[in-house]
């Protein structure tokens, strides 16, 4: 008897188990895959091209060779041999639209599914870390992002006082290496929040918090100023993987991202680019508004977080958040717009930019906050962030107005002169429901 239910519950497990893969196999987007290099030659006519440095052209032409852009402008000669044309009469063509920081490819469904994490690692000190070894290209998230005009994304480690290092990927790859267009361009450190934390009883904190702060950007401070010292011996006795992995931000190689939005936090960023000679770049810096003229002064770039937020001190202006963009503009600051929001898993980046549009930039700014400033500040300006000549081909032709949320509707979308498919599982489920009820 025993024998009999022990193979029928075999029995049930294997249809299960089988079941479940087919079921998993069936919504894997399977169909979707990179595009094969262009190896030839193309044209985009008649588009309303926004070149991402505040420049448009209101009836121009791209010409693309292989996967590079070779030429911009109005009345471009077309050859009348058997050329491919994409003709964007009535559209805009915008540059690929880049993710400065996020951790796409490293976190799949949150925290609840650990098995789908690897975005931090166990202890505070770990500047050897490499987001871009566990950068996974084929996360359902990534072609959403396409199907949004995201090109390109810097993926970041989180977790502890130093987190590692990022790099910058494209979106249209097999695997990490295929994905990679700057490895390791930046070293990114967590500043402690000078906030007292309250317990739920609601009773002072047992600890002073500033002083706890403090002490912890000593502690960081003493690992680089120790790193200083071992990068400048000739021959040390032991190899020392932490002090190896930040030699890059000594021979401006890398830049130092600070994660930290109080002044408090963004005035210790400035110090670290004083001290130690680092090319500094503020993440969050949601109170960067207050402290606009000092980030101009010492050239530190902000890469602005939470856009559609609250603001960050009881007495600032409700939206206070809109318009901090504006402000940055104004004083001179080179800043990025980012969206990190777990509930829209990054897609709403163009609409972030929207708002900053609505709230004292213009609609140029606004596209630069999220093409050519996001290139600048990741150091890969040279190759993208704009629609001009020698640059990659990372372009996106739109229906409508890009930061729109109403009338945007992506039609094509180009990484490196290749045609990238803007399915994803969205518009698959999209498609299947159409087809089930007839409406097709």
């Amino acid at each position: 008897m025993k024998k009999i239910l022990y193979e029928d519950y075999m029995k049930l497990f294997i249809s299960i188990f089988f079941g479940l893969s087919m079921s998993l196999t069936a919504t894997a987007q399977d169909n979707i895959y990179p595009a094969k290099a262009n190896t030839g030659i193309f044209f985009i006519i008649n588009a309303r091209i926004h070149v991402g440095n505040g420049t448009v052209i209101e009836k121009g032409t791209i010409k693309v060779e292989k996967s590079k852009i070779t030429a911009v402008g109005e009345n471009i000669p077309i050859p009348v041999d058997d050329i491919k044309v994409f003709d964007a009469k009535g559209q805009d063509v915008y540059p690929g639209l880049i993710l400065p920081v996020t951790d796409l490819g490293l976190k799949e469904i949150a925290l609840s599914v650990r098995g789908s994490n690897d975005f931090l690692e166990l202890g505070d000190l770990n500047p050897g870390v490499r987001a871009i070894v566990a950068y996974n290209t084929d996360s359902k998230i990534i072609n959403v992002l396409k199907a949004n005009g995201i090109l390109l994304a810097c993926v970041t480690p989180q977790g502890g006082s130093i987190s590692g290092s990022s790099s910058v990927v494209q979106l249209d790859a097999w695997n990490w290496e295929d994905a990679a267009y700057k490895i390791d361009n930046a070293i990114h450190v967590n500043l402690p929040s000078f906030v007292a934390k309250r317990s739920r009883s609601g009773s002072p904190p047992a600890v002073d918090p500033t002083k706890e702060s403090l002490n912890k950007i000593e502690e960081i401070k003493s690992f680089f100023r120790q790193a200083k010292a071992y990068l400048e011996t000739s021959a040390p006795k032991e190899t020392n993987t932490k002090f190896e992995a930040v030699k890059g931000l000594f021979d401006k190689k890398q830049k130092l991202f600070v994660h930290g939005n109080q002044v408090k936090q963004i005035l210790f960023g400035i110090d670290f680019a004083k001290e130690f000679g680092f090319e500094v770049v503020v993440v969050g810096g949601s109170e960067s508004f207050m402290v606009a003229d000092l980030l101009k002064e010492n050239n530190i770039p902000v890469i602005l977080h939470e856009l559609h937020d609250l603001p960050a001190m009881e007495d600032d202006d409700v939206d206070q958040p809109y318009k901090t963009p504006a402000v940055l503009q104004k004083a001179g600051v080179l800043f990025a717009l980012n969206d990190e929001h777990e509930e829209s898993r990054y897609r709403n980046l163009m609409f972030n930019a929207g708002t900053a549009a609505a709230f004292g930039l213009t609609k140029e700014q606004a596209l630069q906050a999220i093409t050519l400033n996001s290139a600048k500040i990741l150091g890969i300006d040279d190759r993208t962030g704009s629609i001009e000549v020698g640059k990659d081909a990372n372009i996106i032709i739109s229906k409508g107005d890009i930061l729109d949320m109403k009338s945007s509707i992506l039609t094509r979308a180009f990484i490196q002169g290749r045609e990238v498919s803007l399915e994803n599982k969205q518009t698959q489920l999209y498609e299947r429901y159409m087809t089930k009820y007839g409406l097709k």
